[in-house]
C-alpha cells in the first residue's frame, strides 16, 4: 500500500504554463515565416537595383520611338505596346522600353593584329542600326534585351579582328581603309539578316586606327614623300596643260588666219570671177552688135550688088557715059567746034572700065 502510495505520490501533475506565453511564440514563429516568404519574393521577383522602379509601379509610360515589352515571372509575354501610358501589375510584372527608331552604338578600344603582326587599336567604331517593330518579341526571346551586345558589340570586335589578320598593315591603314565601313557593314547585316533579321544595319563608321610611333613616322614620311611627288605631278601637269593651251591657242589663231585668207580669196576670186562674167557679157554684147552690122552691111552691099547687076543695061552704061562725058566736057572755041569725033575704041575702053568697077563692087 505505501509503495503504491509512494508511487502514486511520484506521479504528481506537473504545473502549465500561463496561457500569454504560449501565444507569444505562436506569433513569433508566424512573422518569421512571413518575412521569410517576403525575402524569397523580393529575391525571385526583384532581381537588381535597376529593375526595383520598373517592378513596383502600376502607371509606367512608354517613351515615343519606343515599344514597351513584359515580363511575368522571368517569361517573356507577347504583349506590345505602344508609346504612351499603359498598366501592369506591381511586382508580378517587369516592363522594359525598347527602342525601334535609329539608334547609334558606340564600339571601343578594339584591339586587331594585323598580317605582318603589328598591333594596331580602333578607338572609336560607330554602328548606326534599327530594331523593326514587328520583329521585338521574336528578337528579345532568342537574344534578351542587350541584343545589341551579341550582334552588334562582340561581332565588330569580331570582324575587326578577321579583316585585320588578312591584310596587312598598309592596306588596313592606308589602301583598303575606304572599304572597311562597307565591308563591316555588309557582313553585320549577313548575319543579322541570317539569324536575327529583325535587327537593320544602317552604316558603319570606322575612325582611323591607332598604330605605333615608330611606323607612324614611317608613314607620315611616306606620305610627305608622296605629297612632294604629288605636287611634281601636278605642277608637271599644270606646265602641260599650259603649253598645250598656248598650242591650241596658236593652232586656233593660225585656223583663224587661214579661214581669213581663204574667205578673202574666194572673195578676190569672186570678184574675178564676176568680173570676167561682165566683160563675157559685154564681148557677147560687142560681138553681137558687130555681127549684126556686118550682116547689116553685106546685107546692103549684096542688095546693092544686085541693084546694081540689074542696072548692066545698054541703056544705064550709056546713061552713065554721057554723065562721064558731061562731067569731063571742055569747050573748044574755033571753027572746027561743031565737028566732034568719036573714036569707037575710047568709047569701048570707057565702056569696059565702068563694068569692070561695078563688078568689083559687087
Amino acid at each position: 500500500m505505501d509503495a503504491q502510495t509512494q508511487q502514486q505520490g511520484g506521479a504528481r501533475p506537473r504545473p502549465s504554463p500561463p496561457p500569454g506565453s504560449r501565444s507569444g511564440g505562436d506569433f513569433t514563429a508566424i512573422f518569421t515565416v512571413f518575412l521569410s516568404f517576403i525575402t524569397i519574393v523580393c529575391m525571385v521577383l526583384i532581381p537588381s537595383s535597376e529593375t526595383l522602379k520598373n517592378s513596383l509601379t502600376t502607371v509606367h509610360q512608354v517613351p515615343e520611338g519606343h515599344v514597351g515589352v513584359y515580363w511575368r515571372g522571368g517569361a517573356l509575354l507577347k504583349t506590345i505596346t505602344e508609346p504612351g501610358f499603359h498598366l501592369k501589375l506591381p511586382l508580378l510584372t517587369h516592363f522594359e522600353p525598347i527602342q525601334v527608331t535609329l539608334q547609334t552604338d558606340l564600339v571601343r578600344d578594339i584591339p586587331c593584329g594585323t598580317k605582318g603582326g603589328v598591333m594596331i587599336n580602333f578607338e572609336k567604331i560607330e554602328v548606326v542600326n534599327r530594331l523593326h517593330k514587328s520583329f521585338v518579341y521574336e528578337t528579345l526571346r532568342e537574344y534578351g534585351v542587350q541584343y545589341d551586345n551579341t550582334w552588334i558589340y562582340d561581332k565588330i570586335h569580331h570582324e575587326i579582328n578577321q579583316f585585320c589578320s588578312a591584310h596587312s598593315l598598309q592596306q588596313v591603314y592606308i589602301d583598303m581603309f575606304d572599304q572597311i565601313d562597307e565591308k563591316m557593314k555588309d557582313a553585320l547585316q549577313a548575319d543579322c539578316t541570317r539569324y536575327a533579321p529583325g535587327i537593320e544595319i544602317i552604316s558603319v563608321r570606322v575612325t582611323k586606327p591607332t598604330i605605333p610611333d615608330s611606323i607612324r613616322r614611317n608613314f607620315e614620311q611616306m606620305e610627305e614623300e608622296r605629297t612632294k611627288a604629288l605636287i611634281a605631278m601636278e605642277k608637271q601637269k599644270v606646265a602641260e596643260k599650259e603649253a598645250e593651251t598656248q598650242k591650241k591657242i596658236a593652232i586656233s589663231e593660225a585656223e583663224k588666219n587661214a579661214h581669213v585668207s581663204r574667205i578673202q580669196m574666194e572673195q578676190k576670186l569672186m570678184e574675178k570671177e564676176s568680173t570676167r562674167k561682165q566683160e563675157e557679157i559685154s564681148n557677147e554684147i560687142y560681138l553681137a552688135r558687130e555681127k549684126s552690122l556686118a550682116d547689116a552691111d553685106f546685107y546692103r552691099a549684096l542688095r546693092e550688088a544686085e541693084a546694081n547687076k540689074m542696072k548692066l543695061t545698054p541703056q544705064y552704061l550709056e546713061l552713065k557715059f554721057i554723065e562721064s562725058i558731061a562731067n569731063n566736057t571742055k569747050l573748044f572755041f574755033g571753027s572746027k567746034v561743031p565737028h566732034i569725033l568719036f573714036d569707037q575704041r575710047i568709047l569701048g575702053s570707057f565702056l569696059e572700065d565702068t563694068y569692070r568697077k561695078l563688078n568689083v563692087e559687087v
